[in-house]
């Protein structure tokens, strides 16, 4: 039986991959994420989000729209999210694009400004 060390058991009880791991990397944008959970900004709660939205995979994520799917969930789950759920699906759709791995709060300067001449109404419920 392994054993794991200390690191890697407080990394797996907080469900972050272990450091050096394809996991990591991916999510550093070095290597092409192949799974939800790999992209950089995806943990559990997010995962749960993309399962009730019926996304399934990575190239399903790149044909979406962060406004649809910020709308989307808080229809599904009767609730309003914070905007900074609408980050992390922009930040996600843009990896699952391109391949770039960016921080979610890269998008929220987009979100303000949108918020700012109008062109972000999807408020909260």
């Amino acid at each position: 039986m392994a054993m794991r060390t200390k690191k890697a058991s407080k990394n797996a009880d907080l469900g972050m991959a272990a450091p050096g791991s394809r996991a990591t990397l991916t999510q550093m944008g070095i290597l092409p994420a192949t799974r939800l959970r790999d992209l950089r900004n995806i943990g559990k709660a997010m995962c749960k989000d993309f399962e009730l939205l019926g996304i399934a995979s990575v190239a399903q994520l790149a044909g979406c729209s962060p406004d649809d799917l910020y709308t989307r969930i808080q229809q599904i789950t009767g609730s309003g999210h914070d905007p900074c759920v609408w980050d992390t699906f922009a930040a996600a759709i843009h990896q699952a694009k391109t391949g770039e791995a960016l921080p979610w709060w890269a998008f929220t300067t987009v979100r303000k400004a949108r918020a700012a001449n109008g062109t972000f109404s999807l408020q909260r419920r």
